[in-house]
């Protein structure tokens, strides 16, 4: 529909989308305080459980999910009271500048300072400031990694406690990889969909989407340098049985590479961060679905974080596919793999 919407002339195709996404504002909740405010003038929506605590709360910075271009506030308002409500946690949802409008790294600084601005002033909230944790989901998880890595070397805030990561996408140099090859057509992220939405990010254009799919956007040195973290190698072969093809390389093209080298920095695809980096990270929570284009984002994020000596809890929905999390509650239907997804983050942030 945004694409015939876009060839008639009424709107583009990102403004259907956030039009369709835009989610609304629900009425009071009996269990929180729920209240909107700037972080480092950014806007953001503060969730606090009315019920009384023994000590203080843990702190939940979530970023939400939309290929960084869709969702607001309202769009994952059940999904933030659902996690404050059964965590008992302080939940502060942010909403970063999305692109094409602000191209990155807009939104990944603006994730980083609402983050730097809550550590800094948690006794406000009642929140322990040894108990803060990062929390996204696509390309929220995407930010989270990439905060979580930022602060990782920071002696002047207190360390994170913990990152929890929904379905990330953490890598755009490789759109070949195994679930993108068994899962291009499965809703609600499609393989094109995904290399569309990061050149938005990156360009705040999709210009050069078939190379960038087809892998000409990396020269041959960057890539044998990356392929012991980005390899379908380091994917167990069981999540390789069903319709992957070994595929021929692609002639590099310099200009197309001129275009997108940022692609390259850890900030934008964390999976390319340094050991030195990855080893300093916090006890990690992955999330990741069989039917996503990017659950091997995540099943490599996990190997790295596991071979630099960082604890993963990771939990596998068979039956998942990508956004699930974001359709809790939607219109009055829940998917029971999403509700069984969303109670696993609610587990994991009650066991630390």
């Amino acid at each position: 529909q945004g694409k015939i919407l876009e060839k008639t002339g009424l709107c583009s195709q990102i403004t259907f989308g956030r039009y369709v996404r835009q989610g609304r504002k629900l009425g009071v909740d009996p269990k929180l305080f729920i209240q909107d405010l700037q972080f480092n003038i950014v806007p953001v929506r503060v969730y606090q459980p009315k019920a009384t605590s023994d000590g203080r709360r843990r702190g939940i910075i979530f970023f939400h999910g939309g290929g960084w271009v869709f969702g607001s506030l309202d769009t994952y308002e059940k999904v933030c009271r659902y996690i404050s409500r059964e965590s008992e946690s302080v939940v502060v949802s942010v909403q970063y500048r999305l692109a094409p409008e602000h191209k990155y790294p807009a939104a990944y600084e603006d994730c980083l300072n609402a983050t730097i601005h809550f550590m800094k002033n948690t006794e406000h909230y009642g929140v322990d400031p040894a108990n803060v944790i990062v929390c996204g989901d696509s390309a929220g998880g995407n930010l989270a990694a990439a905060v979580s890595q930022t602060l990782a070397g920071r002696s002047d805030l207190p360390r994170l406690r913990a990152q929890i990561l929904i379905y990330p996408g953490l890598q755009a140099l490789d759109f070949n990889l195994p679930s993108y090859q068994q899962n291009r057509g499965v809703p609600l992220l499609f393989r094109e969909r995904a290399a569309f939405f990061a050149l938005q990010y990156l360009n705040g254009d999709a210009l050069h989407m078939q190379e960038v799919l087809e892998g000409s956007h990396i020269p041959p040195d960057m890539r044998l340098k990356y392929r012991k973290w980005v390899s379908p190698d380091n994917i167990p072969e069981k999540f390789k049985v069903r319709g992957v093809k070994p595929l021929r390389p692609t002639d590099f093209i310099a200009e197309v590479y001129e275009t997108v080298k940022r692609f390259c920095e850890p900030n934008l695809c964390p999976l390319l961060a340094e050991d030195a980096v990855v080893q300093q990270l916090p006890e990690s929570f992955i999330l990741t679905c069989e039917y996503d284009v990017l659950r091997d984002d995540g099943l490599l994020y996990k190997k790295r974080l596991e071979d630099n000596g960082v604890r993963v809890t990771w939990y596998h929905l068979e039956d998942g596919f990508h956004g699930i999390i974001s359709l809790y509650d939607y219109c009055g239907f829940s998917f029971p793999a999403g509700k069984r997804g969303l109670d696993s983050v609610v587990n994991f942030l009650k066991s630390l």
